[in-house]
């Protein structure tokens, strides 16, 4: 089974970029997966990272996936609200 690597939506991509960047708290979205990767103490570096297992590269892309989604709910639950 593939995995599909770019957004369902066409033209998505920026805006998932911005929300990663976002919860990561980093500039560059480039930048998130690793300084999830500090947070949790997994030593990813650039370029070849063989020595990963594939229980710590699950933890980083587990965290920054989940925070991803807990903001998009978050953010639907608040446009959602009826303005008082």
């Amino acid at each position: 089974m593939s995995r599909r690597k770019r957004p369902l939506v066409p033209g998505a991509q920026e805006g998932l970029d911005a929300l990663k960047a976002r919860v990561a708290h980093v500039a560059d979205p480039n930048q998130a997966k690793y300084e999830v990767a500090s947070e949790l103490h997994v030593p990813l570096q650039r370029g070849y990272n063989g020595q990963l297992t594939s229980h710590d590269a699950g933890r980083i892309g587990g965290r920054l996936g989940g925070s991803m989604v807990k903001e998009m709910v978050r953010m639907a639950a608040q446009a959602m609200n009826p303005k008082s």
